[in-house]
């Protein structure tokens, strides 16, 4: 199997990450890879430590009157049995003479306009999957494939180099600075939790108000930003509990990791959450936006030991049935070859 891939996406994001993780543990599978991405530093470095060659691409508006040519040449080039590109913009510059089956990666609902040239369709949840399906992708072309939690175990983060004392609890975020993430709604509950301290990794467009907000809650004592960290499993050592408050989140890959780091879970109850965290089994589910409950789960989780316990307990269980590195690359490659059953549509 020779899988090409696409990547057209920002430097630092989850979907970006998602994309890095599949690939690595794809070339750990031993299948034959090579990626067509964006020049990102982080992106470039971890392909080549996994030993999958790269080749540069911008993806912006000028390449697809100039080079839109440039993924057919790519397969034809790597002689690929099929292409996997990942988001949107990538799924716009596959063409419809491709000489392999082609897929589009779905990590959200996006418009199906952008993938009219794919041949098969990848979402992350059954829900996303049914959103393909209602926009003309065949039944047997769609295919429902998690992200998983597994991650390289890491020594725990150093919380004295973060200022962070080491009895106390602490919570960490990971997730872009963005209004949809709900970081201010956690830095208000948090403000209602005296002694818990807080780790947000991750960049966006509302740092320089997350930051402000933190200083006007007087919180700047318990709270760090850790900005893009590619160290997730130390920073998930070091933490008691993680927490996922988003307004909107299709899935949230968070949610797998913090099962498989047997750290207990708090999030909101937007669509990923809602759909696969059972409250009060493998985590605790929240109001959208509700701080007094966002405020109320971290203080339990931070003082009883029994729940968390079971939370984590319950994770592990999940994590297990379904979202292990292992479990999704047999569920992707199952895809490729089933792809390549039916061929190009």
């Amino acid at each position: 199997m020779r899988v090409l891939h696409a990547i057209a996406g920002a430097e630092f994001g989850g979907a970006e990450t998602i994309a890095q993780d599949t690939i690595a543990a794809l070339a750990d599978s031993g299948i034959e890879q090579h990626v067509v991405t964006r020049p990102w530093q982080i992106a470039t470095e971890r392909f080549a430590a996994t030993g999958v060659p790269v080749t540069h691409f911008g993806f912006s508006r000028v390449d697809s009157w100039l080079h839109r040519g440039v993924l057919k040449s790519a397969a034809k080039n790597f002689r690929a049995d099929v292409v996997h590109a990942w988001m949107s913009r990538a799924a716009s510059f596959v063409p419809a003479d491709l000489p392999c089956p082609a897929a589009g990666w779905f990590g959200g609902y996006y418009d199906l306009k952008y993938y009219r040239h794919c041949d098969a369709a990848f979402g992350m949840t059954a829900d996303i999957v049914a959103h393909i399906v209602k926009g003309g992708m065949p039944p047997e072309r769609a295919f429902e494939i998690h992200s998983f939690g597994t991650l390289d175990a890491q020594p725990p983060a150093d919380r004295a180099a973060l200022a962070t004392p080491a009895d106390a609890p602490l919570v960490l975020v990971m997730s872009r600075l963005h209004e949809k993430k709900g970081i201010d709604t956690i830095l208000h509950a948090l403000a209602r939790c005296p002694g818990l301290h807080l780790w947000i990794a991750g960049e966006g467009p509302k740092g320089t108000e997350y930051h402000a907000l933190c200083t006007k809650l007087g919180l700047n004592d318990r709270v760090r930003f850790l900005g893009w960290r590619t160290d997730r499993a130390a920073l998930y050592a070091a933490a008691d509990m993680v927490a996922l408050p988003s307004r909107y989140e299709p899935f949230g890959t968070v949610i797998t990791e913090a099962w498989a780091a047997s750290r207990p879970l708090i999030a909101s109850r937007a669509a990923g959450a809602a759909a696969y965290v059972h409250d009060g089994v493998d985590g605790l589910l929240v109001p959208i936006g509700d701080v007094a409950a966002l405020a109320q789960a971290m203080t339990r989780l931070a003082h009883d030991t029994a729940l968390r316990a079971r939370l984590i307990q319950g994770g592990q269980q999940a994590y297990e049935r379904s979202f292990t590195k292992e479990a999704v690359v047999k569920s992707l490659l199952g895809a490729y070859e089933t792809m390549l059953r039916l061929g190009k549509r």
